[in-house]
């Protein structure tokens, strides 16, 4: 129930305050007084894209603010799922800025126009000449039947089994198709897979393999260094050794004599000490030397089949070559499984199968029992209308498919006149028809369905005399259960409502402004008699109001 609306700076309205109670509102002016203004302003809160020429002075924001009463909606999931805080009283404000940015807030939470939208169609339903035009929509169709079947846990479980059950047959359908070249590739890569698995990259490090190789390959020239360094040290007399001994012995003479000679023999030690260290690993290393042809071919083998692996597969070292046998492997097993995933897929696909067909049984079945009623209602309302000869018909086909509304087929069918006969409501049905096929299809829902705040926005066009009263009263009956608004020409709807609230303009230093006033009784006398008989009163006129308020 929409509580409150506040609209500032918005075309011509400066700033506007004005508070709604339940039941039937009556929303009247003449012809551009700014209905339209305020409607919309109020589709603005509901999710409607903003623009600057919207809004009055550019260089101030516009704020557009609805106050709603959410507590009888039930409501709560849909505020957790959006991440918001639940109030009995929603606060939803728009704010277009001067720069042209709009921004939207539920309960001062900053949210996307996709979450305003989500919220507020289960608050306000604008009924406009757009939405009647949509009565001819198979989609719109199966709404209205499944609020009246009650189908919509039944339609939440079909969908999700639904979006499985595609997606099974797109993934059987692509395993199939590509199984052909699947098997193609399995061979090259199960070819790919072997040369790598062969040289073992695991076990392998590329520097110590190089420095190997180098050893191997360089074993004479090594073994040639290492002897002519030793002798230099160790040569008798002449060795660096045994220099060096001397060195030290002379030293040794006088370390005594001050820190800085026995600093010096000190160090001449260490290096002693050193060499002889170096004397003994060149000693190892010459004894150690091995020529091995044959383990030079192997690692010089290993090394070559490395860079051409290096080369095939385009990188540079030996974690590419492993990331590549890891995804061959996977591609492998994909392949070497592919016949089971298609037998999981063909063994699944049934089973989601059954699930469907039984609920969308189950869903053919409840429209079944609720057509039947549905068409009378319709009927009847229609009568009262002023179409005593329409006859409705609904029908329902099974289909051998799925669709996203379960598994039927729904026409929606009219006859106006007498010796016609049933052809699609869109093509059997004028305007004006549709608008009261539109209202008693609304009246039917609101015995049945928690509906939302309705506007119907001169859904009247085209009727007038008894046909405007009934369409009025059909109004007035809708408004015991839920909050209706109704932009009307017609003083007979005029007359049904609690409320009534006029739309007109105004001149404020040379400014013309839109603004929306709530009717007292009197003013509301007068208001109806303009509307059966313009701006000259007369006494008859003010009688004939007075007997269609009483």
């Amino acid at each position: 129930m929409l509580i409150s609306l506040y609209i500032k700076n918005y075309a011509l309205i400066d700033e506007l305050t004005v508070e709604f109670n339940n039941g039937l509102s009556i929303i009247t002016g003449e012809t551009g007084a700014g209905k339209s203004i305020l409607l919309g302003g109020l589709t603005l809160i509901l999710g409607k894209r903003a623009d600057l020429s919207q809004v009055k002075r550019t260089e101030e924001k516009c704020i557009i603010e609805g106050v709603f009463d959410v507590a009888n909606y039930n409501l709560k999931p849909l505020f957790k799922s959006l991440d918001l805080d639940y109030d009995v009283q929603t606060i939803i404000r728009r704010e277009i800025l001067p720069s042209g940015k709009s921004r939207a807030f539920i309960n001062d939470t900053p949210v996307t126009l996709e979450s305003l939208v989500k919220l507020s169609q289960h608050l306000i339903d604008i009924h406009s000449q757009y939405q009647t035009q949509r009565l001819t929509k198979d989609d719109y169709q199966f709404q209205v039947i499944d609020a009246l079947a009650q189908n919509k846990d039944h339609l939440k479980v079909f969908s999700e089994l639904l979006i499985s059950y595609k997606f099974l047959q797109k993934s059987l359908d692509e395993l199939k198709n590509s199984k052909a070249e699947m098997i193609k590739e399995y061979d090259y890569n199960l070819f790919l897979m072997k040369e790598l698995n062969e040289i073992e990259l695991e076990s392998i490090n590329l520097e110590d393999l190089e420095s190997q190789y180098e050893e191997l390959n360089n074993i004479e020239v090594i073994g040639e260094k290492l002897s002519k360094a030793k002798a230099i040290l160790n040569a008798e007399d002449l060795g660096t050794i045994d220099q060096l001994n001397i060195v030290k012995q002379e030293l040794s003479k006088i370390s005594s004599y001050g820190k800085a000679y026995e600093a010096i023999n000190e160090r001449i030690t260490s290096v002693g000490i050193e060499l002889n260290d170096i004397l003994v690993e060149l000693v190892d290393l010459e004894e150690s030397l091995s020529s091995d042809p044959q383990e030079l071919e192997q690692v010089n083998g290993k090394l070559k089949s490395l860079n051409n692996l290096f080369q095939k597969h385009s990188v540079i070292e030996i974690g590419g070559l492993v990331r590549i046998k890891n995804e061959l492997k996977s591609k492998i097993n994909n392949t070497e499984s592919l016949d089971d995933t298609i037998a999981k897929n063909e063994r699944e696909i049934p089973k989601i199968e059954e699930k469907l067909n039984q609920i969308s049984k189950k869903i053919y079945q409840n429209r079944t029992k609720v057509i039947p009623n549905f068409v009378l209602q319709l009927e009847n309302i229609l009568i009262d209308l002023g179409m005593p000869n329409a006859k409705f018909k609904v029908e329902l086909n099974q289909l051998d498919y799925f669709t996203a509304n379960g598994k039927d087929s729904l026409q929606f069918l009219f006859m106006a006149n007498k010796g016609s006969s049933f052809n699609l409501l869109k093509k059997a049905a004028s305007g004006g028809e549709l608008s009261r096929i539109m209202l008693a299809i609304k009246s039917v829902l609101a015995e049945y369905v928690q509906l939302p705040t309705i506007m119907f926005d001169e859904i009247d066009t085209g009727v007038s005399g008894e046909i405007s009263n009934k369409m009025g009263e059909i109004m007035r009956q809708m408004s015991h259960r839920m909050q209706v608004f109704s932009i009307t020409h017609l003083p007979q709807i005029a007359a049904k409502g609690d409320s009534h609230f006029k739309v007109f303009k105004t001149d404020i230093d040379n400014i013309t402004q839109t603004q929306l006033k709530r009717l007292n009784e009197e003013e509301r006398i007068v208001e109806i008699a303009q509307m059966l008989g313009g701006f000259n009163i007369t006494e008859s006129a003010m009688a004939h109001a007075k007997q269609l308020l009483n």
